[in-house]
């Protein structure tokens, strides 16, 4: 049986013979187009070469591009594994022309592969075309032979293709293939085209005009072609099947969910197999492509589909978690083709035991809050609506979930009050979320690029360099020069400037030319091209003109050994930590470095001393950092480590560092760092100097940051440390290594003297200067009345108490005066309290001191007070109480 791998490695074969290149995958994160959450086609990536905003150095090229459809107006999540066609994670094969080939190429391509390649029946083929579409009509019956009847015209949208309101745009050819009078349904355009016989399995848009705002269209002069086809249905086709899930690749996954879950993939639960299945796809090769679940934008979707799966898994029965046990399956299945999967295969792993592991805590606790919300409510009664969304979005408990377990209680749930608090979730999330983050949104860049090229960047080499000034802009316009004082943004030929990526901020520098000068304090990359940010500090600045640019050294070696560190502390965690380590986003300056890596919990201290001495053992290791230019394929087979998400062109920068204790091991296998890296870095390990962790914290669920210092930083704050400790010696006359144990003596000695001066300070406040404390009878009421001072509230209660056992019956209030605030305690006799409450008299007095309330027992009160000046005041209000009794 021919397999999916064999169909898609035919569909490329095919292409490239007929000279088209092969290129690989872009990332399921779009890197051109803003307006989409996730890579849905398999045009995105050529978007801006179909717009002219890009050229390649090819013009026609074919690929099986991965595409996820779970979020925006492209989301089928909610058919999956119901029907037998929709998925979240599909592969989309498609071959291109960029001006090259048209009409009278595309469609023999497409005819020849279908019917001689892949070995279709031509009578089971039919095509639709643009009504209007005379043209592709009359190749396919040239081409094709086919009779007017199987070339069915369409004359609306289904059948012509638009970028936008405006831009390219052209008609389309469908490809379909009848599977017989026997499967109910009838041809596309026919009152029954929904049925299952005749099923789209290609579409060839033709991209011909240009659309304009008032709606006319003119013809482009060099039209192009985009074709799809979907390599799951197209497989079902060819295997013979009229299920997507039952193709070798999808089956295989079902198995694999069967096995881990002990259960039958044919039985009851095949539905949940099925879900688990594309999930798996789905979550994994966007974990891959440096997506993590989160609750906004893609990491919002990402969960979603995750605990979609999660929730099949647990209806299966399983206990324990089961999708990062799949991931070796699916690595198996689809690795060859996409080998980031393998890559990340450690990292996809931990990720969803993790989320999983979350999940079941989530499933029983929604579960008791669900019951909680139904105590109460009217027999039969619906769920609220934004009760069911709250479960939903707070507690992670899904709908469906939801509406299963009221099922069984014979209830239902308000969907229409979901909904609504759904969309106005999603609303909201759509405002919050920020793009793709390097959308092509200024095509002022694409103009200069296409115009003048792209820029060299000769900083590996270099700090001093000569070009000449392309383009300036200044305030979003390009201008021909710029005077004293304008804020600009500069384009030249070739810079040794690095420009911000991968964590390493833009270089800082000076750019000169014979009229003037640029102070540049920041370099951005966009279209290709190297943007020198600054302001003019002399003279006049014009295009045309030769420049000379000099980086700022000092910055530029500070950030190259923060960069550096980075790769070592990158290998350091891995060893410490484990495999699942895999960096999340850093951020290189000059003053320190800021690493970002998945993990999910709390390093401790002793984990975090491991990691800084194994990277100052490679420091002072001081071997050689070497860089290699090698093609992807070289690299991976070396073992270089990747950025998860990044995507590499033909030639990519190995960057290795350390060998690790023995030699002898292999190429690349001696190495102890070894990542794919465009930055600047250090000649030697040495050159970083030193290596000082400031410490670690988390920045998001299963995403750790670490914060570190080197070389004169390092030095210096080890030295400011250093300097603390000595002068802390010399203050507690105690060597360095005594410190700590004479510290831990001193707060032991510390602690015994504030008990005992407490001590003296209560009898003292009870004995007195003055003697024993005052007592009067009030109304028949012994009273007992003292102010004392230096007494903390504390004190005063203890004191309180001696006084009550030595006074007998009757009254005690007792007054302090602790710098400068008051506090106050009164004690009631048991045999008095039928007359009056502790807690009244001490409000009273407290209200006297300037505060209010008080609390505690009919026997014993206390309050505090901001005036204990009043103290004799607040004991004539008690005994003016006691005189009313």
């Amino acid at each position: 049986m021919v397999t999916l791998n064999d169909i898609r490695s035919k569909f490329t074969e095919y292409f490239e013979s007929n000279g088209h290149s092969h290129v690989a995958s872009s990332p399921l994160v779009p890197r051109n187009d803003p307006t989409l959450m996730f890579t849905n086609a398999g045009m995105v990536q050529f978007k801006n070469v179909f717009t002219g905003l890009e050229t390649r150095d090819y013009s026609r090229a074919v690929t099986s591009q991965k595409c996820v459809r779970a979020g925006g107006k492209h989301n089928d999540l909610d058919n999956v594994g119901y029907t037998a066609r929709h998925h979240t994670f599909f592969e989309m094969l498609g071959n291109f022309s960029f001006g090259d080939y048209f009409k009278d190429e595309a469609i023999p391509l497409a005819w020849n592969l279908l019917t001689r390649e892949y070995g279709i029946d031509k009578d089971r083929l039919l095509v639709t075309v643009y009504h209007t579409d005379d043209e592709a009509a009359a190749l396919w019956k040239k081409v094709a032979g086919l009779p007017e009847e199987r070339i069915i015209r369409i004359a609306t949208n289904d059948n012509f293709w638009m970028m936008g309101a405006t831009g390219p745009c052209g008609p389309c050819s469908e490809i379909f293939y009848d599977h017989g009078d026997t499967i109910p349904g009838g041809p596309p355009g026919s009152p029954d085209e929904d049925g299952d016989r005749f099923i789209e399995i290609w579409n060839l848009v033709f991209m011909q005009f240009e659309q304009h705002a008032d709606e006319s269209r003119t013809a482009l002069p060099r039209p192009s072609i985009d074709t799809g086809m979907g390599l799951e249905r197209f497989g079902a086709l060819l295997q013979g099947k009229h299920d997507n899930y039952d193709t070798d690749l999808m089956r295989s996954l079902i198995e694999a969910s069967a096995n881990a879950t002990n259960s039958d993939p044919d039985g009851a639960g095949n539905i949940h197999h099925r879900v688990i299945a594309d999930h798996l796809r789905s979550t994994s090769f966007l974990i891959a492509d440096g997506v993590l679940p989160s609750n906004e934008g893609r990491g919002y979707v990402l969960r979603r589909i995750m605990r979609r799966a999660m929730r099949h898994a647990h209806l299966l029965g399983a206990k324990d978690p089961v999708m990062h046990r799949l991931v070796g399956a699916l690595v198996a299945q689809m690795g060859q083709a996409f080998p980031e999967l393998g890559r990340a295969r450690a990292m996809i792993e931990e990720t969803l035991k993790l989320e999983e592991t979350r999940f079941k805590t989530t499933l029983d606790r929604g579960l008791r809050l669900l019951d909680a919300e139904l105590e109460g409510m009217a027999e039969g009664a619906p769920l609220a609506g934004e009760t069911a969304f709250k479960l939903y979005d707070t507690y992670g408990f899904p709908l469906d979930l939801t509406q299963d377990a009221l099922r069984e209680k014979g209830r239902s749930v308000d969907t229409g009050g979901f909904d609504a608090a759904m969309a106005n979730q999603k609303a909201m999330a759509r405002a919050a979320w920020a793009g793709s983050g390097e959308a092509a949104d200024e095509n002022i860049w694409f103009d200069i690029a296409e115009n003048h090229g792209h820029t060299e960047f000769l900083g590996y080499d270099t700090e001093d360099a000569e070009g000449a000034v392309l383009a300036i802009v200044c305030d979003g316009n390009a201008t021909a020069a710029a005077q004293m004082g304008d804020k600009v943004q500069i384009v030249v030929n070739q810079t040794p400037f690095y420009a911000e990526s991968g964590g390493q901020v833009g270089d800082a520098g000076l750019l000169r030319t014979d009229t003037g000068a640029v102070q540049v304090s920041d370099v951005r990359k966009k279209a290709g091209v190297f943007v020198h940010i600054g302001e003019v500090i002399e003279g006049t600045i014009k295009t045309g003109d030769a420049a000379r640019l000099h980086v700022d050294h000092a910055r530029r070696t500070a950030i190259r050994a923060n960069h550096s560190a980075t790769h070592l502390l990158h290998e350091a965690l891995r060893s410490v930590l484990g495999e699942h380590v895999a960096q999340r986003g850093s951020l290189n300056d000059d003053a320190r470095l800021r690493f970002d890596f998945s993990h999910a919990r709390a390093m401790d201290a002793d984990e975090l001393a491991r990691v800084e001495v194994e990277v100052n053992e490679y420091i002072r290791q001081n071997s050689p950092v070497e860089t290699r230019v090698m093609t992807p394929d070289e690299a991976e087979a070396l073992g270089a480590r990747a950025l998860f998400g990044e995507k590499y062109g033909d030639e990519v920068r190995v960057v290795s560092m350390g060998k690790k204790p023995g030699s002898g091991l292999g190429a690349g296998r001696d190495t102890y760092s070894l990542e794919l890296c465009g930055g600047t870095h250090v000649t030697r390990t040495g050159d970083i100097g030193a290596f000082k962790l400031l410490g670690e914290s988390a920045t998001a669920a299963g995403v750790r940051r670490i914060e570190a210092l080197t070389g004169a930083g390092a030095t210096t704050h080890i030295a400011c440390q250093i300097a603390a400790l000595g002068a802390a010696s010399e203050q507690i006359k105690a060597k360095p290594e005594d410190l700590a144990a004479r510290i831990t003596a001193l707060l032991a000695e510390r602690k015994a003297l504030q008990a005992e001066l407490a001590e003296t300070r209560r009898k003292l406040a009870l004995g007195g200067a003055g003697g024993a404390a005052p007592v009067a009878e009030v109304n028949g009421i012994r009273l007992l009345s003292q102010v004392v001072t230096g007494v903390s509230a504390k004190d005063l209660r203890e004191m309180m108490n001696e006084q009550k056992a030595s006074h007998g019956s009757g009254v005690v209030i007792m007054v302090a005066d602790t710098d400068g605030k008051a506090a106050v305690a009164v004690s009631v006799s048991p045999d008095l309290t039928n007359r009056v409450s502790a807690v009244d008299l001490v409000r009273a007095a407290a209200a006297e001191l300037g505060g209010q309330g008080g609390g505690g027992r009919p026997e014993m009160a206390q309050a505090g007070g901001n005036d204990p000046s009043r103290a004799d005041a607040a004991i004539a209000t008690v005994t003016k109480m006691l005189e009313a009794l």
